[in-house]
């Protein structure tokens, strides 16, 4: 005889499964530490420093007497 099997229970199991398959790559993906996410931070935050205080155009500021003059 053959063996019955409940296919909702199996559906659950599959999605289960793809679930945990998911989980682990995201964990590969994004998975690191405060302290990696922080140092990433801190150099990303120092370069943009860097090339802020080297920058050779300046914005121009207009002034309500600027405008007048012309």
């Amino acid at each position: 005889m053959a063996e019955i099997v409940n296919l909702r229970l199996i559906k659950k199991r599959k999605a289960k499964e793809a679930a945990e398959k998911t989980a682990a790559e995201n964990r590969v993906l994004f998975g690191r530490t405060k302290t990696e996410k922080q140092f990433d931070r801190e150099a990303n935050r120092k370069k943009a420093r860097f090339l802020d205080d080297r920058r050779l155009e300046t914005k121009p500021s207009f002034t309500d007497d600027d405008a007048d003059s012309k």
